[in-house]
């Protein structure tokens, strides 16, 4: 093959995308479409709590969902290219993995589709973990602690990163649609083209471009189409909306999209060595990216994601309009927490939480303007170890707050308006990242086990 053509049709699987944009990318006659459907920017909720193992947690998600799969589903089966997911659900765990195939196997029995299925499965059991770790072939990703036996223990759920292996063995195995576990950002849109030889850099760098779908164009949007056709010693990328166009500029600044070095892109098993890479027009709408080179790791890693259960939420919204109250705010919010402790001294493990939106609720103590705005947003936020504690404490905080006096005040009949009745929303179980760590491993293609699944067959 002289080049092959890999089509993302949006950022994450439910973002959306104009059907008049996946025709145009179809009409290209690309060889596979690849979509990501997760990321850690949500924070850990969803790899914590398993949301979308059934369809009633997975409701939320289920209609934004079934409007990208269908046309996505039909557009991989009548053109006879495969369809690949990775990172399914969200976070990547079983659950996510079983909800998603849910879905893609109810739209195929609606639709009375028939295909091969291949769910590659990416959590890891604490066994493993622990005897790596006992190895010394575990270490931090990043300024994080060392990891501890105590901290694995406490995971609710534990994912890896797979790279392109596992995708290359289901395509491979004949599989018309993929959808994988928690995987890297560009192997789900690498993984056909090194099947068919094509430079790996190149394939990894063009991955990690078409993964945030048109992001990388002018105008960017992550609910659009983008193009990727890799040839032997270069690639191009086009947003396939005629309202868009790639240029230098927007790709060059793409490539520097998460990274916390410009110059490396690192993947399981090695590096993509961005230093020489280059840059150029090919039309008033497409950009060819070449020069970069791929540098194999000693051993092979894969990084580790896990989420341990921290506690319940319940939050207040409340805004406030008062001058005065504005003025006095941080000396009233700060008498509301020794005010919060001494009330509930004999609970253990909870926290109070002012997020003051209009006054550094975004940036907090980093923020340089110190101006005083005519109002205000108050966000109370309280984490204890029973969502009833969290809400007994919430409920006294914004009572205290809205009653509070202060020198000078003038509104007695309360500091606070509130837009909600209930004032106090409970918002369940809070997670955190427990685990990013990097583990050695020798077969990484045995940490993700593929089931095939013969959908619509009888």
């Amino acid at each position: 093959m002289d080049e092959i053509r890999i089509l993302s049709p949006t950022a994450i699987l439910g973002y959306g995308f104009p059907p008049e944009s996946l025709n145009n990318g179809i009409k290209r006659r690309p060889h596979a479409i690849a979509v990501d459907a997760g990321s850690t920017d949500a924070g850990p909720y969803y790899l914590g709590t398993g949301a979308g193992k059934d369809m009633e947690r997975l409701a939320q998600f289920a209609q934004v969902m079934v409007l990208d799969l269908k046309p996505l589903l039909k557009a991989s089966l009548e053109n006879g290219i495969p369809l690949i997911i990775g990172s399914a659900g969200g976070a990547g765990g079983n659950p996510h993995l079983e909800g998603i195939s849910a879905l893609v196997q109810l739209i195929a029995h609606e639709e009375k589709w028939r295909f091969k299925l291949a769910l590659i499965q990416a959590e890891i059991d604490k066994d493993s973990i622990r005897d790596k770790l006992k190895q010394g072939k575990v270490n931090p990703l990043g300024p994080v602690p060392e990891l501890t036996e105590q901290e694995i223990d406490q995971s609710v759920r534990i994912v890896a990163q797979m790279g392109v292996g596992p995708f290359i063995k289901a395509l491979e195995q004949g599989a018309q649609v993929i959808i994988a576990g928690r995987a890297s950002d560009p192997s789900m849109f690498a993984a056909l083209p090194l099947i068919h030889g094509f430079d790996r850099g190149l394939a990894l760098h063009m991955g990690k471009i078409l993964e945030c779908g048109a992001i990388a164009a002018e105008p960017g949007s992550g609910s659009d189409v983008m193009l990727g056709t890799l040839r032997k010693d270069h690639f191009l990328v086009e947003p396939m909306n005629p309202e868009r166009r790639c240029t230098v500029a927007s790709v060059a600044a793409h490539s520097l999209y998460e990274q916390a070095d410009p110059w490396h892109l690192y993947e399981p098993g090695g590096m993509v060595d961005l230093s020489r890479v280059e840059f150029r027009a090919e039309t008033e709408r497409a950009v060819r990216v070449s020069g970069n080179a791929y540098r194999p790791s000693d051993g092979y890693r894969i990084k580790l994601e896990g989420a341990a259960l921290v506690g319940y939420r319940t939050i207040c919204m409340a805004g406030v309009r008062d001058p005065s109250v504005i003025a006095h705010l941080e000396s009233i919010l700060e008498e509301t927490q020794n005010r919060t402790r001494g009330q509930f001294k004999g609970f253990e493990k909870w926290s109070l939480h002012f997020h003051v939106y209009g006054k550094n609720g975004v940036m907090g103590a980093l923020e340089k303007d110190k101006s005083v705005p005519h109002e205000a947003g108050l966000l109370i936020e309280v984490i204890a170890p029973s969502q009833g504690e969290a809400s007994s404490i919430c409920m006294f905080v914004h009572a205290f707050i809205l009653h509070h006096g202060f020198p000078g005040r003038t509104s007695t009949a309360g500091n606070l308006a509130f837009p909600f009745s209930p004032q106090d929303i409970p918002m369940g179980p809070v997670h955190r990242f427990n685990i990013y760590h990097l583990m050695d491993v020798e077969d990484p293609l045995s940490f993700f086990p593929i089931q095939i699944i013969e959908v619509g067959y009888e």
